[in-house]
């Protein structure tokens, strides 16, 4: 069982577990304007799949506005940062923070996206949220890198990130 941790606490992180080398799920997620947004599965592009509990923290705000700028050359990437946010606060947060370089999309419905990639928090405060992770998928859909973030309230290792972006190509 995969965890991650909140304030000095373990939590459990449910659904189906993804590793480096396992292939991507296609899920879908509901975009700003309630549309379908499909995750995982191979696609032309390289997918980079972003998972922040909620948009509405100081660190997910963080992470979202690093990656809008760090991803806006990358013409090789897709990249969807996923909350469990509603669609509608989502759509104002990407208004208020000039968030324009990716896709944001909301798991709050059935939670698709946490459960298909294990990142569904099970217990704590936090429970029912998606923890902080990222996974790069290459064109023919088999994940390349995958980090879960072992302490909700940190940012992730971004360089890393961007590295497996590059190697994908």
């Amino acid at each position: 069982m995969q965890t991650t941790n909140f304030n000095d606490s373990t939590v459990k992180l449910t659904g189906n577990q993804i590793n480096v080398g396992d292939k991507a799920p296609s899920v879908i997620a509901i975009g700003t304007d309630l549309s379908n947004i499909s995750i995982g599965g191979a696609k032309d592009k390289i997918q980079l799949i972003i998972t922040v509990p909620s948009l509405d923290t100081d660190t997910c705000a963080a992470e979202t506005r690093r990656f809008n700028v760090d991803v806006n050359n990358l013409d090789i990437c897709e990249t969807t940062v996923v909350s469990m946010d509603l669609p509608f606060a989502a759509d104002r947060f990407c208004t208020t923070e000039g968030i324009e370089n990716l896709t944001v999309a909301s798991d709050y419905i059935n939670k698709e996206v946490s459960r298909a990639y294990g990142i569904l928090m099970d217990n704590n405060k936090l429970k029912g949220l998606s923890a902080r992770a990222i996974f790069v998928v290459d064109r023919s859909g088999k994940v390349v890198y995958k980090e879960i973030v072992s302490e909700v309230t940190d940012e992730p290792n971004y360089e890393a990130a961007l590295e497996a972006i590059k190697e994908a190509r």
